[in-house]
This record gives C-alpha cells, structure tokens and sequence, in this order.
C-alpha cells in the first residue's frame, strides 16, 4: 500500500527510520521501490549524477519534469519527491506555486522540496495553502553554496546554529511535512530532530535524523570522481560495469559475441531467397 504524509509523522511518532534515496529514472525507481525504500527523491541533484553539470544550479524546470514523470512511471505506487531546481521559487509566490503544481500534475510527484529555512517560510505556507506538500531543506543548501562559502558543513558556531533551529521551527510553523539536514554537526542536527515536530531527513547529519537519504549514485559506487565523508558505497558498480564493458568489447572482436545462445535459428530454409537470382 502506498505510505502518505500522515505516515511520516507516524513513524517519527514511533520512532521508525524513513528511508529516502534519489532517482532519476524508471528503472532504478522501480529496483529502489521493491527494496522496501519510503519515499522517492527526485533530486536535482541529478545535474551532478547524471546530466555532468559542475552544480545543480544550471538545472531546469523542463529537466525535473522529465526526470519526475520518469521516476513515476517506474514506480507507480511510491511516494516521489521533486525538488524545485534553481530559479522556479524565487521569482514570486505566484510563479513558485504554479511551477510546483506542474511538477505535481507533469511530473508525477506526491511532493516538493525547496531549500532555505526562514526566508522561504512565507512562500511556503502559500504553497501549502493552495494544496502543494512541501519538504523543507536547511543546512548545506547547494542551489546557494556559494553563499554559504562552499560545499562544507553548517552550523559550527552558536550564531549559525541558533538561525537554523530559528529556520526549522518556521518551515515547521509553516507546514512543511518533512525537513532534510544536509551537512550539519550530529550534535545540532539531532537537537534540531528532538526540537521540531516535521520528521527530519539527514544526509551528512549523523544518525539523531528521523530518516535518511543518499544519492543514488553515490550509495552504488557509481561516482568515483569524489566521494563526500558522509556517503557509504554500498556496493561499487563503477568498476564492475568497467569490466563487463571490457568483456563484452573483447567478445565482439573475436566475434565469441554473439554465439549461438544469444542468436535466433531460422525456420525456413532461405537458399530459396538465391535460386530467383539465377
């Protein structure tokens, strides 16, 4: 049966772990969804894991459309999150709620996720007013990295830690159904948990979270180029998809690919096709 929102308080009620991971296409939503995974992150993390961008801040509405309405037709009954990229929230509430309702009826998804903490609380609320469930998103957020001084960890110092508990109690006042930490101390990251009621959902946060999610790519071992402290590969398929590459290379220049098992046998004796030629 397919989880809903009320299901997410439920389990940070009774203290069950969320599972999230990000998807980007059909096939691996499907694979993440029959493995018992909670909710479905179409992230726009995908400029990075998939479409080779240095951010996620070049990604666009049309490519989370895609990618979204991907991910729901491989797993019809999850719950899919889809992030709002760059530039679709911070034109104005009304276009912010617009883009959001085409994400839900385009691409498919349950919900979005926005970043920023009590500076968005206000257009959150609007978003949640007109019917959008919202995921809120505090900490390393990446579509502003810069101004955060780079991709490193937040809230180190009292100042910066007491403005995120300020912005996870607003998104929360502001009805978002969930807030990810991305990069924080454990410490603060699960003082934050204990303070808000809105399940929390951390990458890079420790284990205080309510939940937690991973890039997809990164949990496969897919991304070898940098592998950030808080990701665990839990399987490397890099060099396992190198290898059966080389192989299959190898099969074909000897002409060992394809032999008889993978080619299909003729029922009809084809000689007939030469003897008009005659």
């Amino acid at each position: 049966m397919a989880k809903t929102m009320a299901d997410w308080r439920r389990m940070k009620e009774n203290s069950e772990k969320i599972v999230v991971v990000t998807a980007y296409d059909a096939p691996t939503a499907r694979i993440l969804h029959e493995s018992g995974v909670d909710i479905l992150l179409v992230g726009d993390s995908l400029g990075n894991a998939v479409l080779g961008y240095d951010s996620t801040v070049p990604v666009t509405m049309a490519q989370m459309l895609h990618h979204s309405a991907a991910v729901r037709r491989g797993a019809p009954e999850a719950f899919i999150v889809s992030d709002m990229p760059f530039g679709s929230y911070q034109c104005g509430w009304r276009e912010a709620i617009a883009n959001a309702i085409l994400l839900m009826k385009e691409g498919g998804c349950d919900a979005v996720k926005l970043e920023g903490g009590a500076e968005v609380a206000p257009l959150v609320e609007r978003m949640v007013t007109a019917g959008v469930p919202v995921m809120g998103h505090i900490g390393l957020t990446p579509q502003t990295a810069s101004l955060l001084g780079g991709y490193r960890v937040q809230g180190r110092d009292l100042p910066a830690a007491k403005k995120l508990l300020a912005g996870a109690r607003a998104l929360q006042d502001a009805g978002v159904f969930a807030i990810v930490l991305e990069c924080l101390p454990k410490e603060l990251a699960a003082l934050l948990s204990a303070q808000v009621t809105a399940p929390t959902i951390g990458i890079g946060a420790g284990s205080g979270c309510d939940g937690q999610v991973l890039v997809c790519s990164d949990m496969f071992g897919l991304y070898e180029k940098f592998v950030p402290k808080f990701v665990k590969q839990y399987v490397k398929l890099a060099p396992m998809m190198r290898e059966a590459t080389r192989q299959y290379a190898e099969e074909v220049r000897t002409g060992r690919y394809p032999d008889d098992e993978h080619s299909f046998t003729a029922t009809t004796d084809y000689q007939a096709l030469l003897e008009g030629e005659n």
